[in-house]
């Protein structure tokens, strides 16, 4: 019986204990946030939001410019017959596609393949102009009296002029070997050095081909920038000499050889003439004390 009550006791005391700790929590809550509708309002702010808060906002980058599929220096524009922008790649493929054309056409009329392929680049533009598109023209031939097939309104020099439609690109190559060797305007080319693409490009403006006064210029550039006097070689073999011009005496017996000096002539350029006797801008400028690549006509330089 007594350790009964002395558990009701140990009891009564505990509770009185909770009750009075219960008592001092509320009072504590009460003065601290007071009570009903006067309760503070705390805001409880997340880890993200003050990570958020603090953390500095990034300037906004511009897109990523997207690098071209050429670079600027590997495309050009032509214009003959039309202005065509083409890249360094479709003027390849074109002399890919019809050099053997070009050669054969060299065999069989002596025209260079040189100035032939660089006539349809830059007539053609490439394959891409329109005359060429819709005609087949690769070498911007007009009708002319003799012309008995189909013709297509193209404005060149005038607007609506008519020019010569072929069925085939080959078809147009043949016609400009016999537009060139049967017409009396273009006789004295078969004069020239089959080797001499210079003097090829500068009769053909004589004769009277194109009206443009820089149209020998641009052929040469072609010629050279694309190694195009090359194939004149493979036609030529053993017998092939790069010739500046007609009057000029040549040292060299046969391709790879080197004359000992060259007179510059009207329209070279130093990479023209380093090219013709297989060397280069910087050993020529060495050899021959130059600062500049500018040269004058007339002007003898060292080439070995």
């Amino acid at each position: 019986m007594k350790k009964v009550l002395s558990v009701l006791f140990t009891g009564l005391i505990l509770m009185s204990c909770n009750a009075a700790h219960n008592t001092k929590v509320k009072e504590k809550i009460a003065k601290e946030y007071g009570n009903g509708d006067n309760k503070k309002k705390v805001v409880v702010k997340t880890t993200s939001a003050i990570k958020k808060e603090n953390t500095p906002i990034a300037e906004t980058k511009p897109a990523k410019t997207v690098k071209p599929l050429l670079e600027k220096d590997d495309s050009e524009t032509l214009i003959a017959t039309s202005k065509v922008n083409v890249s360094k790649n479709t003027v390849e493929d074109y002399i890919n596609l019809y050099s053997g054309a070009a050669m054969q056409s060299m065999r069989t009329y002596g025209i260079p393949a040189s100035i032939k392929l660089a006539q349809g680049i830059l007539e053609s533009g490439s394959g891409n102009g329109t005359l060429c598109r819709t005609a087949n023209n690769h070498f911007g031939i007009k009708c002319k009296e003799e012309w008995t097939g189909e013709t297509v309104s193209h404005t060149d020099d005038a607007p609506n002029e008519c020019f010569r439609k072929y069925t085939t690109a080959i078809e147009s190559y043949n016609d400009h070997s016999e537009f060139l060797a049967n017409r009396v305007y273009y006789k004295n080319l078969f004069t020239l050095d089959k080797k001499d693409y210079t003097a090829w490009a500068k009769g053909l403006k004589k004769a009277g081909y194109a009206t443009d006064p820089r149209y020998p210029q641009k052929l040469i550039s072609i010629i050279e920038r694309y190694k195009l006097y090359e194939y004149d070689q493979k036609v030529l073999g053993s017998d092939y000499q790069f010739v500046a011009n007609k009057t000029e005496e040549v040292v060299a017996t046969n391709y790879g050889a080197q004359a000992q000096t060259y007179t510059v002539q009207a329209g070279d350029t130093l990479y023209g003439i380093c090219q013709k006797f297989n060397s280069s801008v910087d050993y020529i400028k060495q050899l021959n004390q130059l600062n500049t690549n500018t040269l004058s006509v007339g002007q003898i330089i060292k080439i070995q």
